[in-house]
């Protein structure tokens, strides 16, 4: 079973002139057997440091994996609360029920690991029915290479687009780069800046990530 804990500093948020805000996440796979798996993931967002909720994100899933683990098809549900500024002091909740599709394969190339995941989201927003692609784009680089094949210290990086079906077609881009320690066989520690630019404004994140697999 793998865990991550995401704490996400952030800067910038939209409908706040200088706020310190993060991101709390926990994301789950558990083996049914040699190719079912179970995805669960639990998101929690606040525009400041920890009580002016931003989003709460409940995902979970039911996944196949083939191909030596290589590939992954999963279908998905998703319920997410948002509460929105719609100026300095008022914000509006919103509630939507999303269904998903995906399909991530896994790359090798010499010591460089790529991962790309392609997610289709049917979206309920309320009353309104949506459309959405994304294209998930990861790099893993070492950065020691010893004869003992330990390599601690490595690179991560990713780059995901959001496309609609309708106008305005852009919905927004996440671009992340950071620097990650492998504590061990299990505990993973990474920290990185990720830029989330939408169609009119952007977000600066310091993300400080742990990985458990146990």
């Amino acid at each position: 079973m793998a865990l991550i804990f995401i704490f996400m500093p952030s800067f910038h948020m939209l409908g706040q002139d200088s706020n310190f805000g993060n991101w709390l996440v926990y994301i789950g796979n558990k083996k049914l057997n040699k190719g079912w798996n179970i995805h669960n993931e639990v998101q929690y967002r606040n525009y400041n440091a920890i009580d002016d909720l931003e989003q709460l994100l409940l995902r979970t899933g039911l996944g196949y994996s083939f191909n030596n683990n290589k590939s992954d098809i999963l279908l998905g549900y998703g319920y997410i609360l948002s509460e929105n500024y719609i100026d300095e002091n008022d914000k509006v909740t919103v509630n939507e029920h999303r269904i998903f599709q995906q399909f991530i394969s896994k790359q090798e190339i010499g010591p460089v690991k790529l991962n790309h995941r392609y997610r289709f989201e049917q979206r309920f927003v309320e009353s309104d029915f949506r459309l959405r692609f994304r294209y998930f784009l990861g790099l893993n680089l070492p950065l020691q290479y010893k004869d003992s094949g330990k390599n601690p210290l490595y690179i991560s990086a990713y780059n995901e687009i959001f496309l609609n079906t309708k106008s305005s077609v852009f919905d927004r881009n996440r671009l992340y780069g950071g620097l990650g320690y492998k504590v061990s066989d299990a505990v993973k520690i990474e920290i990185g800046y990720m830029n989330q630019f939408f169609e009119t404004s952007g977000r600066d994140q310091l993300n400080i990530i742990t990985f458990v697999n146990f």
